[in-house]
């Protein structure tokens, strides 16, 4: 009897570990609740300075908004990739970078590193709720109308972001 309840016990522990492996190995590809829907304005105040900066001031332009915070590694990750997109759609689309659950020193300390292209700094009230995001990075692409047209939870790779912003029609 002992030795079934062991069976049993391992078996349930290896399952455990295989779907936990699962899930560390193929995060959710975005979330879907906003997809096609209008997207939530958020306001950031900008860590290089200046007034406060709303997503609603750049209705009529494809938007690329990025929840990141300076503790995140893969937000380190995908800092290349957005900065090198941010260059080269220039005005055609703009990006624009939130900062949740940081403090503003480590915010500053992270962008003199990354030194993002676009206007990055804390929200003014929580943007992140309103977009569901519990941990960064996550991305949202949003169209010339304000629409939300896809997001990634994680960091986005080069390729995702060219198929999204493509998607927007620049």
């Amino acid at each position: 009897m002992r030795r079934l309840v062991a069976v049993v016990v391992a078996g349930a522990v290896g399952l455990l570990l295989v779907a936990l492996g699962w899930g560390l190995l193929h995060p959710p590809a975005a979330d879907a609740g906003l997809v096609g829907r209008t997207a939530p304005d958020v306001a950031i105040r900008p860590l290089n300075g200046g007034g406060e900066v709303r997503l609603s001031d750049f209705r009529g332009r494809p938007v690329v908004l990025n929840f990141w915070a300076s503790w995140c590694g893969p937000c380190r990750q995908e800092a290349p990739v957005l900065n090198s997109a941010a260059r080269r759609y220039g005005g055609r689309v703009q990006f624009l970078g939130v900062d949740i659950q940081d403090s503003e020193g480590a915010a500053r300390v992270f962008q003199a590193s990354v030194q993002s292209p676009y206007p990055v700094g804390p929200a003014v009230a929580d943007g992140a709720s309103a977009y569901g995001v519990t941990a960064p990075p996550e991305t949202f692409f949003i169209d010339r109308q304000g629409h939300v047209t896809a997001s990634v939870v994680g960091p986005v790779s080069e390729r995702q972001l060219q198929l999204s912003i493509d998607e927007l029609g620049p």
